[in-house]
């Protein structure tokens, strides 16, 4: 195991309060833009089996401002603006967001959706469920402007 024992420890004791505040971030992020008048799926008082909240904004503008915001408070390369791409096996444009600890987790704070009708953004996880609040708040700074 190479000497890995304890990082296995770790991470299962410390799993539980993590997808915790995914799903607590999730909920929030359901709620807060179910309350400005875009379509959140699960809705916040639904049952969950996953981490992953839909937001249906409508057009491609705030989606992409959700996932550029979603990136610039990233950890990892908050720097970087996701911009739209065609992706290998996808019909439309992507835009993702994921300055991620590791490339391609799914319990860290990400983003992405599709520029095509409804607009819709994937956003999952969240290590910490302030660091979720704090990207929400800011997204929202803009949707009030």
């Amino acid at each position: 195991m190479f000497n890995q024992h304890r990082l296995i420890f770790q991470g299962l004791f410390m799993a539980p309060s993590v997808v915790c505040d995914a799903v607590k971030g999730a909920v929030l992020a359901s709620k807060i833009f179910e309350e400005i008048g875009f379509n959140s799926e699960p809705k916040y008082y639904e049952k969950r089996t996953d981490i992953i909240q839909n937001i249906t904004f409508g057009s491609a503008e705030p989606l992409e401002h959700f996932c550029r915001t979603i990136q610039a408070l990233s950890p990892i390369n908050g720097y970087v603006t996701p911009i739209p791409e065609y992706v290998p096996g996808y019909e439309d444009q992507i835009i993702m967001a994921g300055g991620t600890f590791i490339e391609g987790s799914t319990i860290e704070l990400s983003a992405d959706g599709p520029l095509r009708e409804p607009y819709t953004a994937y956003m999952q996880g969240g290590l910490n469920y302030a660091h979720v609040k704090i990207a929400l708040g800011k997204i929202l700074d803009k949707a009030v402007q």
